[in-house]
């Protein structure tokens, strides 16, 4: 299996499966002299934890994470920071599940593709990599890219915007989302639509069902100049980050689909300059980005989240070890939606991206000797 690696300077390698013994990261690229410590990495892992809410899976683990490597005496070194999450709810009865089903596609899932490129071989228990289970060392390093970027004045949020058609439009200042949308289960900072959101997936999820919706995710204080013109744009490779996380099937940054339907000119933000002379901009359709290179304003994106593609009502599929067409009613555990639990994976991901980019942009620009009155 290739592919689980992420980014070039600061560089994200994982691996663990759903019902395997443990999860395990190792983190490259982190700067030496920051003081780290489990209880840094563990606040965004226990927002992603199973089995707190009656959205959530009901299994429950405890994901306790431990740093194991690249620190000395509660600083980092320099060398890689590894880190590992031990399963500890994957009892028999749950292996069984998926035992007596291993043979059937399940709708939604990756048992088909999984068969074409491992064959018999294939992990059939929980989805193996492909199970939300792997988030949790996203999260992990994702929580060390945070840090890293507090230093710098770079905070990433995100929060549920939609559920099957509910919009949240009451969204309070910048630096109040976060409070608000921690009031409720399902992350939201409109109250009013957080109450219908969870009335609707609670419904849903008595149908046997899941339920979809969208995320966004904003960051502030990035600067100006990251990310590069051609194949490496910034919003790019954000892209192909946010697109890793399975449950992701669309992503728009700023305006999005709506430039469709707008004139140049009311797409294009104006400049302007501050009252310190610096320049700024009036809107934010580009969602932060020109010419894929952070323009200094805020990161904007939306993310589709798919529903949870385990559900309990009966689906057609084949059964691929007699190569006959069946039904398969799931049985196993699910979240009713993914929306508050992917929000912590999602932040991750955009931070991995932004420090990764910030490390090459600004060793490039240590070698550039010029005078730049802009920056």
């Amino acid at each position: 299996m290739l592919g689980n690696t992420f980014g070039r300077l600061f560089r994200v390698t994982a691996c663990g499966e759903s019902y395997g013994d443990a999860l395990l990261v190792i983190v490259d690229g982190v700067p030496a002299g920051m003081s780290l410590c489990d209880a840094d990495i563990q606040f965004d892992l226990d927002r992603r934890r199973p089995g707190q809410t009656p959205l959530d899976s009901p299994r429950m683990e405890t994901d306790q994470v431990k740093v194991v490597s690249g620190l000395l005496e509660g600083v980092t070194t320099g060398a890689p920071v590894g880190m590992i999450i031990y399963n500890v709810d994957r009892h028999d009865i749950h292996v069984q599940q998926y035992r007596d089903v291993k043979d059937q596609i399940r709708p939604g899932h990756a048992e088909y593709t999984y068969m074409v490129k491992y064959g018999t071989h294939a992990d059939w228990c929980g989805a193996g990599r492909a199970s939300g289970r792997e988030t949790c060392m996203r999260v992990a390093a994702g929580a060390l890219a945070k840090k890293i970027l507090a230093t710098e004045g770079i905070k990433v949020i995100g929060y549920t915007k939609s559920c099957m058609g509910i919009e949240a439009t009451n969204i309070p200042a910048f630096d109040l989302i976060e409070t608000e949308a921690r009031k409720n289960h399902i992350i939201c900072p409109d109250q009013v639509a957080a109450k219908k959101m969870i009335d609707r997936v609670m419904e849903i999820k008595d149908e046997g069902e899941t339920a979809g919706g969208t995320i966004e995710l904003i960051a502030r204080g990035v600067p100006a100049g990251l990310g590069e013109p051609v194949f490496d744009k910034l919003n790019a490779c954000i892209a192909h980050a946010l697109m890793s996380i399975g449950a992701i099937k669309g992503l728009e940054f700023g305006a999005g689909f709506g430039v469709a339907n707008m004139k140049g000119s009311e797409c294009n933000d104006f400049p302007y300059l501050d009252e310190n002379g610096k320049v700024k901009f009036r809107t934010n359709n580009s969602g932060g980005f020109l010419g894929g290179i952070s323009n200094g304003d805020d990161l904007v994106m939306r993310l589709a989240v798919k529903p949870t593609p385990t559900v309990s009502v009966a689906q057609p599929t084949i059964d691929m070890e007699k190569m006959q067409e069946t039904t398969l009613g799931a049985i196993t555990r699910r979240d009713p939606t993914l929306l508050s639990r992917i929000i912590p994976v999602a932040e991750s991901m955009l931070a991995m991206t932004i420090v990764d980019h910030l490390m090459m942009w600004r060793g490039y620009d240590s070698l550039q000797k010029f005078e730049n009155k802009w920056k």
